[in-house]
């Protein structure tokens, strides 16, 4: 699939189907003939755009990076990260975009889990995957903890996005699937989390 047919609207169609069916069946459930009937588009569609199923998977995840980038607020993280306003300002930003993605954007979550899984399994997929994944929260996510003074903002970025991670899937798809913590919850366990990170020596 080409940069211009990624961009037209039956192949944004194809990969949001995708992503759902990824949601709704798993990666067995996954295949271009299924895409075209959840689509409601002619048989051979799907083949047309994606002629293998691993095109088919980097479209799924070339699609769904963009839709997290909208779930995130990349854009507002790296207005953001231009101001040095200290530690709450940030904790509200990754608090919010949290409990976004937990309230609003669930399926997402498990989509992501599938290809990530997929992904150790597929060399060439774990290639896009890494090459797409979260770079683009990472890097204002950075420039927002030096701001915040941190000594090590590289570290405490990888520090953070794990521990975010962590909490996402969790309450989407481990132990505790059932819990939605409130975003007041959330950011309360972003400030402790900074509060050790931002913490002077000594």
């Amino acid at each position: 699939m080409t940069a211009r047919e990624a961009a037209t609207p039956r192949a944004a169609l194809i990969a949001d189907t995708a992503i759902r069916l990824l949601s709704e069946r798993g990666m067995r459930g996954l295949t271009h003939r299924a895409v075209d009937e959840a689509a409601g588009l002619p048989p051979g569609s799907t083949s047309n755009h994606a002629r293998t199923r691993a095109a088919l998977l980097e479209a799924a995840v070339r699609r769904l990076t963009e839709l997290e980038g909208s779930v995130l607020h990349t854009a507002e993280m790296a207005a953001a990260a231009g101001a040095d306003e200290g530690p709450e300002p940030l904790a509200a930003l990754v608090a919010a975009a949290l409990h976004r993605h937990l309230t609003r954007h669930r399926a997402l979550l498990v989509a992501r889990y599938e290809l990530a899984l997929e992904a150790t399994r597929r060399p060439e997929l774990r290639a896009h995957y890494d090459r797409t994944g979260l770079s683009d929260f990472a890097g204002p996510l950075r420039a927002l903890l030096a701001a915040a003074g941190s000594r090590a903002p590289e570290r405490h970025a990888l520090s953070l996005l794990a521990w975010c991670d962590g909490l996402l899937f969790s309450c989407t798809a481990g132990t505790f699937s059932s819990t939605v913590p409130a975003e007041e919850e959330l950011r309360e366990s972003v400030r402790e989390i900074l509060t050790g990170m931002l913490a002077p020596l000594g």
